[in-house]
């Protein structure tokens, strides 16, 4: 179990499907509880007797089935309210609320903004709860990696990855995959030189062989070390042979070579 940044809020992390993140956020003033995503229901009802949590909510991401497939049955035994983004709620089951960029969505008395991160599918969104500096972003940017552009174009994916990037250095943010050892072998190929890229590969190596995950992590340490996030710096730019390069160009042509990887 994680604490966030202040008592506040809990988080507790914990593995679903074959490489699917769960997470619940937790109120304790109220003991409002909410599933980030709903992957499984077994592994979140596991997840709830551990931690002898309520769940109130469950707020998704995006309508792809390894994070929605657990709504209904979740939905059917705790009677929790689902929230879920405006622009694909005809295709995620049981939604109460369809949510948009800048509306708040509350889990008891925490606040959570909705910022819209179309890419990986078109109508996807993130949470970000500013009090406490903790941002779910599902599969729209992973550690050291982002998602696949599946719906979008990679400008739009591009734009999406901005937002996120922009949000406060010291936010933790929870993505829907453990990916990052992956990603890392992929991202080396890119920035082969970067000292915050070898040093997190360090680190994950040591998470990794201790069957630790590899988040959450800052917004900050992933602005150095992802090469996602960096298509607009020149030496990526040039890594790819892109030099002057417009970012979505380098973004895009740093994806297209992660699909090949």
């Amino acid at each position: 179990m994680r604490d966030g940044h202040d008592m506040t809020t809990k988080t507790y992390l914990f593995n679903c499907l074959q490489d699917n993140f769960g997470v619940l956020l937790r109120d304790p003033a109220t003991g409002s509880t909410a599933s980030i995503d709903a992957p499984e229901a077994a592994a979140i009802e596991q997840a709830l007797e551990r931690t002898g949590w309520m769940l109130t909510d469950i707020l998704v991401t995006h309508h792809h089935s390894d994070h929605t497939a657990g709504i209904s049955e979740l939905k059917k035994r705790h009677k929790c309210r689902v929230t879920a983004p405006r622009k694909e709620a005809a295709s995620i089951p049981d939604v109460d609320l369809g949510v948009a960029e800048g509306d708040i969505v509350k889990v008891g008395n925490l606040c959570g903004r909705v910022i819209e991160t179309p890419g990986h599918t078109a109508g996807h969104i993130a949470y970000m709860f500013d009090a406490d500096k903790i941002a779910f972003v599902g599969d729209t940017l992973f550690s050291i990696g982002c998602g696949r552009v599946i719906e979008g174009t990679p400008e739009m994916m591009w734009n999406s990855l901005l937002k996120l990037r922009a949000l406060p250095d010291d936010t933790e943010f929870y993505c829907g995959h453990e990916y990052t050892m992956a990603n890392i072998k992929f991202a080396m190929t890119i920035e082969s030189d970067n000292m915050r890229l070898a040093a997190r590969a360090a680190q994950v190596e040591r998470l990794r062989a201790a069957r630790e995950p590899t988040i959450p992590v800052t917004i900050g340490d992933e602005k150095q070390a992802n090469p996602f996030l960096r298509a607009d710096r020149p030496e990526v730019a040039a890594a790819v042979g892109l030099a002057g390069k417009k970012p979505a160009e380098v973004f895009a042509e740093i994806r297209a070579r992660k699909n090949r990887f």
